[in-house]
């Protein structure tokens, strides 16, 4: 069976931390201005809350709610749970007064959708089972999947057929379903963001799959996150700073049905089919939700528009890095 655990939550990387630091596993106490760091798993990723918090004691409490509202939205938005909100749906097509971050996200989702003219699309979910299906066959064909059976499977597909409310989310196309992958962990570092800055928090970098900074580090100067080349591990393409922001990283090498790499996570809702246009697509935005969507986006549209996107939108970078290595960056 394939791995599901997408590779490109891998993509990157912190690139410098405090010297000094205490975990919350054990240790010594924190000292005012000493980092104290969590680390653990979560949403199919390797995931951690760095703060700077005087008192160890309650740096250790804050995250253990981050952590439980982490736990909370994995019952929510994880494929690998049978028992969670996501594959509830998929498998009955309804969920009945459905919890809050679910209508949230979804709505961001519809939202990312109508932005990308449909190139984020959380309807996706049976091209990923087309494929899984297909290349875990005997003997499966290296062109993929059939056109027929494409074309069969696309029918499903369309974010159109996904009708989200308060009161209830419903799929509306027979054997349609969902996936959250290409934005929940976006939103969960959101949510962890938005506890710690209630606490008071002003310097702190969490890492939920994807990245985001509250302040800079406590000298001031900005945090400094590592992309990572697809190709070749361990090494950087480049670092970039962030205060303020979040970052999100997608790359077709992040995850391969085939050796080939001719058929990746990322599908175009339209062709069905995984476009390589570019080699990896960063992009800073004010949130990790925002960042997460319009990086999965990006990497199945052209330039021109993506270019359209970032100029309408406020505080949002895309950095493009092409086949051949070329960067190109739109935005601020």
């Amino acid at each position: 069976m394939l791995n599901q655990n997408l590779t490109r939550r891998r993509l990157i990387v912190i690139a410098a931390t405090a010297a000094g630091s205490a975990f919350l596993a054990g240790g010594r106490m924190a000292q005012a201005g000493e980092a104290v760091r969590w680390h653990g798993s979560a949403l199919g990723a390797q995931v951690s809350i760095e703060i700077y918090h005087p008192d160890r004691a309650e740096a250790g409490r804050l995250v253990e709610r981050c952590v439980v509202d982490v736990r909370r939205l994995e019952q929510q938005f994880s494929l690998y749970s049978a028992s969670s909100a996501i594959s509830t749906l998929n498998r009955t097509g309804i969920l009945v007064a459905p919890d809050a971050d679910m209508v949230a996200l979804l709505k961001a989702s519809l939202q990312f959708a109508r932005i990308t003219g449909g190139a984020f699309d959380p309807t996706v979910q049976p091209l990923w089972q087309l494929y899984a299906d297909h290349f875990t066959s005997d003997k499966p064909d290296s062109d993929g999947p059939s056109p027929q059976k494409l074309a069969e499977i696309l029918a499903k597909v369309g974010y159109a057929g996904l009708r989200v409310s308060e009161d209830r989310i419903a799929l509306t196309r027979h054997g349609a379903a969902i996936t959250l992958n290409g934005i929940a962990q976006g939103y969960a570092t959101d949510r962890v963001v938005e506890r710690l800055r209630k606490a008071g928090l002003s310097t702190t970098l969490v890492n939920m799959g994807e990245i985001r900074a509250i302040g800079a580090r406590p000298e001031g100067t900005p945090w400094r996150v590592g992309l990572a080349d697809p190709e070749r591990p361990g090494v950087l393409t480049e670092t970039i700073d962030l205060v303020d922001r979040a970052v999100a990283t997608s790359a077709g090498a992040g995850f391969r049905f085939d050796t080939s790499g001719r058929f990746t996570h990322l599908f175009d809702p339209a062709t069905g089919r995984s476009p390589s246009r570019y080699s990896t697509v960063s992009v800073v935005a004010p949130t990790a939700t925002e960042a997460d969507a319009l990086s999965t986006a990006f990497s199945l549209m052209p330039l021109s528009g993506i270019q359209d996107v970032v100029t309408v939108r406020a505080n949002v970078q895309a950095r493009i890095t092409d086949p051949g290595g070329t960067l190109t960056v739109y935005g601020a």
